[in-house]
């Protein structure tokens, strides 16, 4: 008897994440967001965005944000100010290599490689589908008004949670339950080694959305295809780059 997708997609997904799935939720967050700085993602001084924001993109518990920021202050990456200025801010001078938990990450090389892989196969699926289908009136609307928001978002964490539902609009306008299931499975595996990542990079990843909504819009499903093809090989070299090649 085949597998389900379901089952498919687990299995798939599931092995590599064997380092990672040790750590517990509150040295994750401490891990993701010091491997941020370790690489220059995140810049000296660079004010953090609101707890409760972070905590939905890294998707975690607020409290466990909280207090991963206040040990990432103890561990001298993050300092504190007060003032309308203030907040959580990267430290001018934080030390690398401080959360030994980043380890994980960067030992998960491969792990990311086989799942931006996986991703690339079925997202460009994904888009020649939606193409052949056709967007309907709700469907159109909705990928329009993600992509201006994230032409508008204030911070990596805004960002994130935006193209999180585009891309799970864009599944869902398949109309294909048995893509959407697998498919929202991989993604959420992906995004367990999402890294904050300067907001530039991040507006120029979201031409590739607005190109690929206009595909759709047209109904061409080659376009629309190539356009999600180019949007993940652009992720494999640009936000992973580091846990890929950096040791």
């Amino acid at each position: 008897m085949a597998d389900s997708p379901s089952r498919t997609a687990h299995a798939l997904t599931a092995p590599p994440l064997t380092g990672i799935r040790r750590l517990s939720a509150l040295d994750a967050v401490r891990a993701r967001i010091a491997l941020a700085v370790d690489l220059g993602l995140l810049k000296p001084g660079e004010r953090l965005p609101a707890s409760d924001r972070i905590a939905a993109a890294l998707d975690t518990s607020e409290i466990t944000v909280r207090r991963a920021l206040v040990a990432l202050c103890r561990d001298g990456v993050l300092e504190r100010k007060r003032g309308r200025t203030g907040g959580t801010l990267v430290a001018e001078h934080p030390p690398r290599g401080a959360v030994g938990a980043v380890e994980s990450y960067r030992a998960a090389a491969p792990d990311v490689h086989a799942l931006i892989d996986h991703r690339l196969v079925l997202e460009c699926g994904i888009a020649h589908l939606a193409a052949a289908r056709g967007l309907d009136e709700t469907a159109d609307r909705e990928l329009r008004r993600l992509v201006e928001e994230m032409d508008g978002a204030e911070s990596w964490a805004e960002f994130h949670r935006s193209d999180e539902r585009f891309h799970l609009a864009v599944a869902a306008a398949t109309g294909l339950p048995s893509v959407i299931e697998p498919y929202g499975l991989a993604l959420k595996e992906l995004y367990r080694y999402y890294l904050p990542y300067p907001l530039d990079h991040l507006r120029e990843s979201n031409g590739e959305h607005r190109l690929l909504v206009e595909a759709l819009r047209r109904g061409d499903g080659a376009a629309a295809a190539e356009v999600a093809g180019r949007h993940v090989c652009t992720l494999h070299d640009t936000m992973f780059m580091h846990l890929l090649n950096d040791s």
